[in-house]
């Protein structure tokens, strides 16, 4: 479909290329832009004069669709549409995002969050149907829907059951993760803006490990994560096994931020983005390859999507190295040393210095605990010495006459079981 792009911005210049980039996801050949400079029009958004120039635009390019990268509201998108020729469609940022989830959606979590914020965007839409109905309008015109008093209602009704169904995955997908840390895994989160190279460095940082053996205790671990240059390839969440030397760890791909995002669509998305606020490290990632200033804008997304929930560390890797020389990346290092200090520059794509960041991720994990049991001689002992070696790291295992001496390091929780079950041991020794 053949679309036009169009910005207002208060001050400065506009800049289409994110916009562009969107509508492009989403299947539309962009065929013309345009811009204005000024305080927002309460009818239109932008003036009428520049709406009646979009409005010629269309006709000259021969658009299906015009693409606003600003936020309209429900009157303002019967207004522009009421200028357009018929037939063309008004599309705002926040629909175009959701057209784009809608076709990315594939698991069951996905498509109850797109749906979900489908319907919260529609909800006030609806309201506004009822208002021009009223008057005695077209509330079916330019994408507003034809008007039904009972659909305000429906919204309201399916938010509700759509929201109990989330927090009953989001429930059992707390379990699993208290399962995994009772286990010996750290949880690692990898986050950033769309398109930042999060998929392809999962794929480095998980390479050649055989998720199988995890199939039963982990249902949701893949073989592979897509990695392609387009946005939001990740809607869902993607788990995987990472090779970061002796820790276990579980690193999860999750949807990529995207700037200038309503509190109701982030809401909507909280089931996946709680493997990010409840994991034991989040690894932030940002394109290294783009301006500084955009790498800057992108930054504060991510960090005001993170600040009010997020309970881990946080760690920038600078990623897409392999495409700008040293010089460059140390200069943005100094210019954005505010919002990421101490970064780890990598690329994801050729594996340049990923070791690095695996020593990096085992140092930012929480620290290990240090245990010396003392075991009797026995079956199950010789089983939970099996177990502390797959679950922590064993540093001496010495065998003194009728005992076992097992000295080790592992996550507070395994400690907590290892000594648990020493215990028991130690109660059936004495019976």
């Amino acid at each position: 479909m053949r679309a036009i792009v169009a910005k207002r911005v208060e001050r400065g210049d506009a800049d289409l290329e994110e916009i562009t980039d969107l509508a492009r996801a989403a299947g539309y050949d962009v065929v013309g832009e345009l811009t204005q400079t000024r305080e927002e029009d309460a009818a239109y958004g932008f003036g009428e004069g520049k709406v009646d120039e979009l409005a010629a635009l269309t006709v000259d390019r021969d658009a299906e669709a015009v693409i606003v990268d600003n936020r309209l509201g429900p009157y303002q998108t019967y207004n522009i549409g009421g200028k357009l020729p018929e037939g063309v469609e008004v599309v705002d940022r926040f629909t175009l995002i959701l057209d784009i989830f809608g076709q990315r959606a594939r698991t069951r979590t996905a498509q109850l969050q797109v749906e979900l914020a489908e319907l919260r965007y529609e909800l006030p839409r609806a309201e506004a149907k009822t208002s021009l109905a009223k008057r005695d309008e077209r509330p079916g015109f330019m994408g507003l829907g034809e008007y039904d008093e009972s659909r305000e209602r429906d919204i309201k009704n399916q938010i509700a059951d759509i929201k109990r169904e989330l927090d009953a995955i989001a429930e059992k997908e707390e379990t699993r993760r208290e399962r995994r840390r009772e286990s010996g895994f750290d949880l690692v989160a990898l986050a950033g803006y769309t398109n930042a190279g999060k998929s392809t460095l999962m794929r480095r940082l998980a390479e050649d490990l055989d998720v199988d053996e995890n199939e039963d205790r982990h249902p949701d671990l893949e073989t592979t994560a897509e990695s392609e240059d387009r946005l939001f390839t990740t809607l869902g969440t993607t788990t995987r096994r990472a090779d970061t030397g002796r820790r276990d760890v579980l690193l999860t791909d999750t949807v990529g931020f995207v700037s200038d995002l309503p509190h109701w669509l982030v809401e909507s998305f909280e089931s996946t983005l709680d493997s990010v606020y409840h994991a034991d490290l989040v690894l932030l990632v940002v394109d290294a390859s783009e301006p500084v200033e955009e790498m800057r804008e992108k930054l504060v997304t991510c960090h005001d999507t993170l600040y009010e929930r997020n309970e881990a560390p946080i760690v920038t890797v600078l990623n897409k190295i392999d495409r700008i020389d040293e010089e460059e990346f140390a200069e943005k290092r100094e210019a954005l040393s505010a919002l990421a200090p101490n970064p780890v520059a990598v690329s994801g794509l050729t594996g340049d210095r990923v070791d690095e960041l695996r020593d990096r991720i085992e140092a930012e994990l929480p620290d290990w605990q240090f245990e010396r049991l003392v075991l009797p001689m026995s079956d199950d002992t010789m089983s939970l010495v099996s177990w502390v070696h797959d679950h922590g790291n064993v540093e001496a295992e010495e065998y003194e006459g009728e005992q076992i001496v097992l000295e080790f390091e592992a996550p507070p929780s395994v400690v907590e079981r290892a000594r648990a079950k020493a215990s028991d041991l130690a109660a059936v020794e004495s019976v």
